[in-house]
């Protein structure tokens, strides 16, 4: 099962939610199309399309920040970080990638508020290309049943 209907199968419900989006620009090709997939799969799950909000910033280490600051100000129900790192020949890869990571985790940890982690983190440019789209939608789907189960909770 692809997209809605595997949301559908696991009786994910997003109508009424508030969802924020970081959507890093470097790698920008790869972080449009993960946009693209992640609101899709929102609006296939309910969210209405005006209880999205799309921050945009530089890079992956900007991730973090740029989700603190929506936590800050409320009103949402989900974040999602959106990003690309691809290995180069330095260690700058694994700095990124971890930092990024340990970024969005604190903030979802810190303000108590689900944030869906779609950094990608690959070898190449393929690899991220083979992955946007389906990590975009996977996004989206891990940030509206994480609202669930919260609620629930």
């Amino acid at each position: 099962m692809f997209g809605a209907e595997k949301g559908k199968a696991q009786g994910l419900n997003g109508k009424g939610l508030y969802i924020g989006i970081v959507q890093a620009r470097f790698n920008e090709g790869v972080t449009n199309a993960l946009e693209q997939a992640c609101r899709a799969e929102l609006a296939a799950l309910g969210v209405d399309d005006d209880h999205i909000d799309l921050m945009r910033v530089p890079g992956a280490l900007e991730v973090p920040v740029a989700l603190q600051a929506m936590a800050e100000k409320g009103g949402y129900d989900a974040l999602v970080a959106l990003g690309c790192v691809i290995r180069g020949e330095t260690y700058h890869f694994e700095l990124v990638a971890n930092e990024s990571a340990a970024g969005v985790t604190r903030v979802a940890l810190d303000y108590q508020l689900p944030v869906a982690n779609a950094i990608l983190t690959t070898e190449n440019l393929e690899q991220a290309v083979a992955r946007q789209s389906e990590k975009g939608r996977d996004a989206a789907r891990v940030a509206v049943e994480m609202c669930q189960l919260l609620d629930e909770l």
